[in-house]
């Protein structure tokens, strides 16, 4: 097939890209750049089935594809946080850009949506029936309001014209080609503890997230788009559930370092909670992760160790 990817030079786009390149696909990759890094596909540049365009969501965009995954979108928070507007337009914008590609060539159209839809919930574990608890007008709420309003259009695309959507929300992921400024937890503390910094911890540390590598994550994309069985929206995460203060302790433990851990006041919003039910994913994908937080902490720090060449 061809395929055209959004976000296509981004930290999952990138893997993406290559995955479907391997799988003997054409790649059209799209990206503005804005978070998104050249060095993330210069290696597939030769390749005669890869293209790449810099162009902006936002703007619309045609191509010949007979899919469609929505990557573009700023995914941590200083980086959707920055131009909150900017974010919001990425999201609403730029589904209703591939949505309207998508109806006119017929093709599968794809959604990377978040956790971040389910707020700081009040659920636990989350499950995809779960509507979720986000402020409407906090400093998050750019992206986390922007992921709801893409899903709403996703699937008023596919009752009233019949688009043919398939729906993800992906939680936290992490591995080789995150960027070292992104503010990410799983970053900042590889980061930090390859330079010999502090750790800053936000709050006491108890708060929790559950780790993705982005290898299974890319599987379960992959997974919902081969089958014709259900929409969505699928819980695509790793239900391994961490404190903050276990992943720091992960952490200084594969980089043998000896930093210390700073506290500081919690952000506005910031989940307490966050853990997947994937129940669905399991049924009807036949899909869970398979590599442990050790093993992907292992890789990603090695990658972040050439990239900072520390």
């Amino acid at each position: 097939m061809r395929i055209l990817i959004t976000g296509g030079a981004g930290f999952l786009g990138s893997h993406l890209c290559e995955r479907l390149l391997g799988e003997g696909h054409e790649v059209v990759c799209l990206d503005n750049l804005f978070t998104g890094r050249k060095a993330n596909i210069a290696h597939l540049l030769s390749n005669p089935y890869f293209e790449f365009a810099r162009h902006d969501v936002i703007d619309p965009f045609k191509f010949e594809v007979d899919q469609i995954y929505n990557l573009a979108c700023p995914a941590s928070p200083p980086h959707y946080q920055y131009n909150a507007i900017k974010t919001i337009k990425t999201s609403v914008m730029g589904a209703i850009n591939c949505l309207g590609l998508a109806k006119r060539l017929r093709a599968r159209v794809f959604q990377a949506s978040t956790s971040e839809i389910y707020g700081d919930p009040v659920e636990h574990p989350q499950t995809e029936a779960y509507w979720g608890n986000v402020n409407p007008i906090g400093i998050r709420s750019c992206y986390d309001e922007g992921k709801r309003c893409a899903e709403t259009l996703f699937f008023d695309y596919h009752r009233q014209n019949g688009v043919d959507i398939r729906i993800a929300r992906i939680f936290n992921t992490y591995g080789p080609r995150m960027l070292a400024n992104d503010g990410r937890v799983v970053s900042n503390f590889i980061v930090q503890a390859l330079k010999g910094e502090d750790l800053t911890i936000y709050g006491d540390g108890s708060q929790t997230r559950s780790f993705c590598f982005y290898s299974d994550l890319i599987e379960g994309f992959i997974r919902l788009m081969s089958q014709d069985e259900t929409t969505g929206p699928v819980n695509i995460g790793n239900p391994g559930e961490f404190t903050m203060l276990e992943l720091a302790e992960a952490v200084l433990r594969e980089v043998g370092s000896k930093s210390k851990l700073v506290h500081l006041d919690l952000p506005a919003d910031d989940p307490k909670q966050r853990q997947p039910d994937i129940s669905i994913a399991k049924e009807k994908l036949g899909w869970e992760p398979k590599v442990p937080l050790e093993e992907g902490l292992r890789e990603t720090i090695a990658y972040f160790r050439k990239d900072l060449g520390v």
